[in-house]
C-alpha cells in the first residue's frame, strides 16, 4: 500500500470514527475539525514523502491534460502548421514525418538546440523540417527574423538556410550596419535585402506566424511540433530521437 493510500485510509478511518464526517467534512464541529487537522498534520510530519507523491501525481495529471490539449490544438491548425505556403521547408521534403520549429534567433535555448536539430535531420534523412520565424525577445529578434525572411525572398532557399545558420550563431548587436555586413558575407544584395525587410510580404509572414503561435498557446522558444506532438522547450538530441521514434511507431 502506498503512502498516498495510507493517507486516504487514515482519512476514511477518521470519518468512520466521527459519523458526522462520513458524508461531508463541512459538517464537522469545531472540535472535530481541529482533531482531524491535528491527525493529518501529525501524519504528514511523520510521512513527508506523501507530499512529494501527491505533487508527482498532480504533475502527471497536468502533463497528460496538456498533452491532450496540445493534440487538439495541432489538429485544429494542421494546415497553417504544416502547409502555410511561406515557411521554409528543409530536410527531406518527402520525409515520412514532419517536424516544425518555432525559433527566435536571440534565444539561448534555440541556439543550444540548433546543431542538435540539424544533426537529427541529417542523420535521420527522412524528416521534413519547417522553420517558423517567431521573434518574441525584443526588437533585435524581430529585425533578425525580418532579415532572414527578406534574404529568402531576395535570394532563395539556400541563402535563407545560410542566413538562418549565421543569425543563430551571431552574438553582436543587430543594427542596419551589422545586417548589411551579414548580407554581404552571405553574398546577397544588401540594399535589396534591407529594402525587402520593410515589405508587406515580410510583415505578413511575421504576423501570421505570431497569430498561429497564439492559437497554439505557444509563448516560448524553441517550440517543436512533431506530427501531432507539441514539444515545448529545448530537448537534447537523444530525447528528440526518442520522440521521432515514438511518432513513427505510433504511425
Amino acid at each position: 500500500m502506498t503512502q498516498f493510500l495510507k493517507y486516504a485510509t487514515l482519512a476514511s478511518t477518521l470519518a468512520l470514527a466521527t459519523p458526522a464526517l462520513a458524508t461531508d467534512l463541512t459538517e464537522m464541529s469545531d472540535a472535530e475539525r481541529e482533531a482531524f487537522r491535528a491527525e493529518v498534520r501529525a501524519y504528514l510530519l511523520d510521512n513527508p514523502e506523501v507530499i512529494m507523491e501527491a505533487v508527482q501525481v498532480l504533475e502527471e495529471r497536468q502533463q497528460a491534460a496538456q498533452e491532450g490539449m496540445d493534440v487538439a490544438l495541432v489538429q485544429a491548425n494542421r494546415d497553417d502548421i504544416f502547409n502555410d505556403g511561406f515557411s521554409h521547408v528543409g530536410g527531406n521534403p518527402d520525409g515520412d514525418i514532419t517536424m516544425v520549429e518555432f525559433v527566435d534567433y536571440r534565444c539561448g535555448y534555440c541556439r543550444k538546440a540548433h546543431d542538435e536539430v540539424h544533426e537529427l535531420i541529417n542523420t535521420d534523412g527522412n524528416i521534413r523540417f519547417i522553420t517558423k520565424e517567431f521573434p518574441i525577445l525584443g526588437p533585435e529578434s524581430l529585425e533578425s527574423s525580418k532579415f532572414a525572411i527578406a534574404v529568402r525572398n531576395v535570394a532563395g532557399d539556400d541563402a535563407y538556410v545560410a542566413a538562418n545558420d549565421t543569425l543563430i550563431r551571431y552574438n553582436g548587436k543587430i543594427t542596419e550596419g551589422s545586417l548589411r555586413k551579414l548580407a554581404m558575407g552571405l553574398g546577397v544584395d544588401a540594399d535589396a535585402v534591407l529594402a525587402e525587410m520593410e515589405s508587406d510580404a515580410v510583415a505578413r509572414v511575421i504576423s501570421e506566424t505570431r497569430a498561429l503561435a497564439q492559437r497554439l498557446q505557444i509563448n516560448g522558444t524553441p517550440t517543436f511540433v512533431l506530427e501531432d506532438e507539441m514539444i515545448r522547450g529545448y530537448v537534447p538530441l537523444e530525447g528528440m530521437r526518442q520522440f521521432v521514434d515514438q511518432v513513427r511507431d505510433a504511425g
